[in-house]
């Protein structure tokens, strides 16, 4: 139960915050941190400070949906971090995107920091791949300056990156800032874009780290930044770092769940997320000439690595092992040539999915065999990798430690690459269970150095149930929130796809703004988009009557190809004002978008999917949104069409419980795109008849803010 000291620190908290800022409280604001406080405060405790998990099961999470201007960063902040330290619990904010993420940690809790009157600090978290490792940094100069050209490093990657005299020049750059206290060796923190090969050869994983045992680590910039967050009350991370962490056992980067109280925000985007996290894929080809190209280098490595003992001992049954390997890759192949029908030769990308996720006999057989002999790779490269670790921490090793270290790395991305195999060929060796849940399996045919190549995927089709048990059920209490989690009115999607408990705190709470200061139309011109060609036809002579040459607008579509058709077809001296994603990055062309508005001239962006959601265009950038489709997903995603084919198999429709709501949820964010801040106005044009003259595109007009509607006949 929140007690009466708890809430006079919330309350007190917000009126001094609001005051200090000249603002007035937000009715939405304030039923949110509410709800948060309340959630979080009748968490029952066990003895040992944990959640009791005999209590309440459930209702230690609190799913939010607050509309655009509700201020809820600040909300949730307000509403948990008094309680978070009441506890003796971390505070980890969660954000899918990049842009989230730097204005909570440069703009929000600084704000929150000088003018709540709250004591707390607080500090950004990131994997080990924004970080420059030293180790392999001074390997790489070592041996540029031993070569004095141009370099490849062919042990870690299959197609060998190279680094020419000028990546050098700015790696020895960097080093140099290191060394004067310059540079903090954060990507993000250089000053300039650094190209992704160049950067590759320099970062690690946590499989190729050696640790506390590397001696670098009292200047490592990961492991520093590791060390604040044992002492820090809130850590700001990113779904995908949590997500990480979780697949780790948890605790391994981030403060253990059950000590952590988390709040996601952006909180849509965590059942994809995951779904990224827990599939498996491998490239077949690729596989191969890894293969090749690691037992090449085995001789090499033990000639520098070998102790007489165990190393040895294992050393001599990689080739081996590695061959065994190969032999049932060379098999597969055929094999999913044979298997893997691509028919449809229009397709940008050529799939083969295997229905229901089951895979023919003699795949799954030879799937088998490539799991028990990736299962002895690992095991062998796992033991080898143990028996590194136990050298780097002897001061009387056989091996000089300047060798162990080289060869660690490699070692590690090995024992990865086999691991990472090891899960894809279990997942096709085994059936799914019965009455469960099926996994998508699909083939997809991709583009490779030699020619193509096959990668081989599986992912579970929903990820609520691994959310639920890895997630939910371990963390100490948990806010999700977002403008849109809700569809068609309800939390039936997130539930289902995000595996929150059912007797979790829903709330939805409002937005201060007014939404009758947008008009959502369906114009005459407007038509059913069932019939593709006629639609771009009709979207092609509706478009220049409706746009204003002199103010900004936003056109969203929903394919590629209609967007590129219509561009094309429009006249000239409209080309002239549009700009196409596409064209140039999506961040230089909002800048061109304003410069345009800005200098009082008229301007037209292009979009698609990205630009519907996390595009910030107040006032005059944006005063009319165009949509010219329901953005109802493409049918060729495999998981999706997957998942529509159980819900199928289980007497369920899947149009009606996937795609319209998945529908309807991306039309909130579209029109979401007009009012952005409080005394916005403007136009939303619905180009697509079926909104109106179909049940379920009723429903989903029904769940849109209450503009004001004209709908034309």
């Amino acid at each position: 139960m929140l007690s009466n000291t708890q809430k006079s620190a919330i309350q007190t908290a917000y009126s001094t915050f609001l005051e200090a800022r000249g603002l007035k409280a937000r009715y939405g604001q304030k039923l949110m941190i509410a709800a948060i406080a309340r959630t979080l405060g009748n968490v029952a405790l066990a003895t040992d400070g944990r959640r009791d998990l005999r209590e309440n099961p459930g209702q230690h999470i609190c799913v939010v949906e607050a509309g655009t201007g509700t201020g809820k960063t600040i909300a949730y902040l307000l509403g948990a971090i008094p309680l978070a330290q009441a506890l003796g619990k971390k505070l980890v904010v969660s954000t899918a995107t990049i842009a989230l993420q730097e204005q909570i940690v440069h703009k929000d809790l600084p704000e929150l920091l000088r003018h709540s009157g709250l004591k707390f600090d607080f500090v950004l978290a990131k994997g080990r791949g924004r970080y420059m490792c030293l180790t392999k940094l001074d390997q790489l100069l070592s041996s540029f300056s031993e070569s004095g050209d141009a370099l490849s490093m062919p042990l870690y990657e299959d197609e060998a990156p190279v680094v020419d005299a000028t990546g050098m020049k700015l790696l020895q750059t960097m080093t140099d800032k290191l060394a004067v206290g310059e540079w903090d060796g954060d990507r993000d923190s250089w000053p300039e874009p650094v190209e992704e090969r160049d950067w590759r050869l320099v970062t690690t994983d946590h499989r190729q780290c050696t640790g506390r045992r590397c001696p670098h680590v009292s200047r490592c910039a990961y492991f520093r930044a590791r060390e604040d967050l044992t002492s820090t009350d809130v850590i700001v991370a990113n779904h995908d770092l949590v997500l990480a962490d979780l697949a780790l056992g948890g605790g391994a980067i981030l403060p253990a769940p059950e000590d952590t109280i988390y709040v996601f925000d952006e909180g849509h985007h965590l059942p994809d997320k995951a779904l990224n996290h827990f599939a498996h894929h491998s490239r077949l080809g690729a596989t191969r000439g890894w293969v090749d190209q690691a037992n090449k280098n085995i001789a090499s490595m033990m000639a520098e690595i070998s102790d007489g003992s165990d190393l040895d001992h294992y050393g001599e049954q990689l080739p081996a092992a590695f061959l065994r390997v190969k032999e049932q890759l060379d098999l597969m192949w055929p094999l999913l040539e044979e298997t893997a029908i691509f028919d449809d030769e229009r397709a940008q990308v050529q799939r083969y999915r295997f229905e229901h996720g089951v895979v023919p006999d003699a795949v799954r057989m030879l799937a088998e065999q490539l799991r028990d002999r990736f299962d002895e790779l690992e095991e062998l490269l796992n033991k080898m990798l143990l028996t590194a670790q136990k050298y780097l921490d002897d001061q009387h090793s056989p091996v000089p430690a300047v060798d162990l270290e080289r060869w660690y790395a490699v070692l590690g991305n090995w024992h990865g690459r086999a691991d990472g195999n090891l899960q894809l060929w279990a997942s096709y060796a085994r059936a799914d269970e019965e009455g469960g849940l099926p996994r998508a399996r699909w083939i997809t045919l991709v583009e490779s150095g030699s020619g193509v190549d096959f990668e081989v995927c599986s992912s579970p089709i929903l990820a609520g149930r691994t959310l639920e048990f890895g997630l939910w059920q371990r963390c100490f209490a948990a806010v999700i929130t977002s403008a849109t989690l809700t569809a068609l009115g309800k939390f039936d999607r997130l539930r289902m796809r995000a595996g929150t408990p059912d007797n979790a705190a829903y709330e939805v709470v409002p937005s201060p703004f007014d939404f009758s200061n947008g008009v959502l139309q369906v114009p005459a011109g407007a038509v059913d988009a069932g019939n593709a060609a006629q639609h771009t036809d009709a979207v092609i002579e509706c478009l220049p009557g409706l746009l204003d040459e002199k103010e900004g607008s936003l056109v969203l579509f929903s394919s590629r190809r209609q967007m590129e058709t219509v561009y094309e077809s429009l006249p000239a001296r409209w080309r002239e004002q549009i700009l196409m994603q596409g064209q140039k990055s999506r961040q230089l062309l909002l800048e061109r978008h304003k410069a345009r508005i800005d200098g009082g001239d008229g301007s037209v962006l292009f979009g698609l999917a990205s630009f519907a959601e996390g595009v910030d265009l107040p006032g005059k950038y944006c005063q009319h949104v165009v949509i010219a489709k329901l953005p109802f997903n493409v049918p060729d995603d495999p998981i999706d069409a997957a998942l529509a084919e159980w819900i199928e198999t289980t007497g369920g429709n899947p149009f009606m419980q996937i795609s319209v709501p998945d529908a309807a949820l991306k039309l909130v964010q579209a029109c979401g795109r007009l009012l952005r801040s409080e005394g916005d106005r403007g136009t939303i044009t619905l180009l697509d008849r079926r909104i109106v003259s179909r049940r379920y595109g009723k429903a989903m007009l029904n769940s849109l803010p209450p503009f004001k509607r004209v709908i034309e006949s």
